[in-house]
């Protein structure tokens, strides 16, 4: 029986950079997916072209809406929360709606999970050794080199890439992984790895999950990060680690989330 994926692509301000052709040619070809796009509060058209987008295929396409820009973290958890409760998806991903890694890659990502009982998360990386065509800028490069090292002295655990923005999980863990809100706003890959490092432990989850290099990765223009959050950064991953590991944070649970600020409605 052929396995369902749902992809969420979270969108802000993405109206002239937004390569709807691109989605649907994917979804002619690949009927195993559910597109969720979920727009997260866009001051420009993205909400309407998102609502054109979903006529194309409307079992196939989900449009969510949160009134507010949450950030990455916060759309990509209402989408995950929102497919997790479709009976058909088998798995949950989330990719860049810049595509930067392609709707291709991601494919191949899917199928590394279907072809491995033993996974429950495959993520692409562009910091493997047997990664290909990877176009970065000289900035952006620094900076992940530098991230990178506090992002290792976090984790503890020997991963290349956790920032790359896809990622393709087994829909039974899921509750583990989105049932609580994120910290960070643009850094919750991490707190991806440290929750389920905490649900299942170091040698167990080095079993279930696979890094794999991609082939093709590019640095569209147009980031949403602005140099403020770069610079925010290394807050951020002190914050992640004062609370993950030195204090008790109180967190809110799904059933919370949608009355903080994070209401969303499905369009039609």
């Amino acid at each position: 029986m052929t396995k369902i994926t749902g992809i969420i692509i979270p969108c802000y301000n993405e109206y002239y950079r937004l390569e709807t052709e691109k989605f649907c040619h994917f979804l002619i070809n690949n009927p195993e997916y559910h597109l969720c796009f979920v727009n997260d509060g866009s001051s420009d058209n993205t909400l309407d072209l998102l609502q054109q987008l979903r006529k194309f295929n409307p079992e196939k396409i989900s449009v969510l809406h949160l009134e507010e820009n949450q950030g990455k973290a916060t759309a990509v958890q209402t989408g995950a929360n929102y497919l997790a409760e479709l009976n058909h998806i088998d798995n949950i991903a989330f990719l860049d709606a810049d595509l930067s890694t392609s709707l291709e890659e991601m494919h191949t990502l899917v199928q590394k999970l279907n072809s491995n009982s033993r996974l429950s998360m495959v993520f692409g990386s562009r910091k493997a050794a047997e990664s290909k065509n990877i176009e970065r800028n000289v900035v952006r490069k620094f900076l992940s080199s530098v991230v990178g090292f506090f992002i290792k002295f976090i984790l503890q655990l020997p991963i290349k890439d956790t920032q790359c923005g896809a990622k393709v999980f087994k829909k039974s863990i899921i509750e583990n992984v989105y049932s609580q809100r994120f910290i960070s706003r643009w850094l919750f890959d991490i707190e991806i790895f440290l929750r389920l490092k905490k649900h299942i432990g170091i040698k167990d989850l080095l079993n279930c999950i696979s890094e794999e290099p991609l082939d093709s990765w590019i640095d569209v223009e147009g980031s949403k990060i602005t140099l403020k959050d770069s610079f925010l950064i290394p807050i951020n991953l002190l914050i992640i680690w004062l609370s993950y590991f030195k204090i008790r944070v109180p967190r809110k649970n799904v059933s919370d989330i949608f009355n903080l600020k994070t209401d969303y409605y499905m369009t039609r």
